[in-house]
């Protein structure tokens, strides 16, 4: 039989745990899905991503963070996002997971009511990469009309595959602006022409047989080689109102295999694709 003090000594240590784990299982954002917190892992080195992580929503950065672990890219490209967002999600996943991230921002809005900060200093929006090797030859581009709103691309050297590749992100005008997307493809498209190997990731606005993403569907294919520029393609949606928005485009690159991954944390899906940069 324990003594006085034995027990008072495992009541007390009982108490310590339930206390412990109630903090674990509630308010950081984890479902039964998701990694383990601590949980070190390497990103896979011929895998990229892009994700537009929706904004104004009301997302917790570590389920971001979480939905990015458990797929571990080499490179992903985010759209509608804020500075201060990108730089929680990449600690994060540094913290949580040990997953080392570069970061460069494609931002080309300075939006109170987007990203929030003081009123005369508001926060950043645009698109990012974060990448597990350095990027360099960072080139930053607002489009000449965004449309509604301002919109750019970013494109950078980086490693994928053991690589080195030209990187691309972008997002293009908002629905029911074909002809302003049609001018930015083709911006877009005078910059990717001048590689031989590039991939392009980004929300563009636009399912796969639009008029306007002619010019890019001239220069590149989707990951999926089932997704083809025409209305019989079996393209996978990418998004809650069931549309494909969201691209991985690959000149000069073959794809190994393509995932479409819903999440509860943007209305947009995880679209990942594995290379072979050989």
């Amino acid at each position: 039989m324990l003594g006085k003090g034995t027990r008072l000594f495992v009541g007390a240590l009982a108490v310590v745990c339930v206390v412990l784990l109630g903090r674990s299982g509630s308010g950081d954002g984890f479902d039964g899905t998701s990694l383990p917190a601590g949980g070190a892992r390497d990103t896979v080195a011929n895998r990229v991503m892009t994700w537009n992580i929706c904004n104004p929503c009301d997302e917790s950065n570590a389920d971001r963070a979480a939905d990015i672990a458990t797929y571990a890219p080499q490179v992903i490209g985010l759209q509608e996002a804020c500075v201060r967002d990108v730089e929680s999600i990449r600690d994060q996943l540094k913290s949580r997971y040990g997953l080392v991230y570069h970061v460069e921002y494609g931002s080309v809005l300075r939006s109170w009511s987007r990203c929030g900060g003081a009123p005369w200093s508001p926060g950043g929006y645009g698109s990012a990469l974060l990448s597990a090797a350095p990027m360099t030859d960072v080139v930053k581009t607002e489009y000449p009309d965004g449309g509604s709103e301002d919109r750019g691309y970013m494109e950078v050297t980086t490693t994928v595959g053991g690589q080195r590749v030209r990187v691309f992100v972008t997002h293009l005008a908002e629905r029911r602006q074909e002809a302003v997307r049609a001018d930015q493809v083709g911006v877009l498209a005078a910059e990717v022409a001048r590689h031989k190997r590039a991939i392009v990731l980004g929300d563009f606005n636009a399912v796969p047989y639009a008029s306007e993403l002619t010019r890019m569907w001239a220069l590149a294919d989707d990951a999926d080689p089932q997704c083809r520029p025409a209305s019989d393609g079996t393209c996978e949606v990418t998004t809650d109102w069931e549309s494909k928005f969201d691209y991985i485009f690959l000149r000069g690159i073959t794809p190994l295999k393509q995932h479409v991954q819903p999440t509860a944390h943007s209305d947009h899906h995880l679209v990942r694709s594995d290379l072979d940069l050989g």
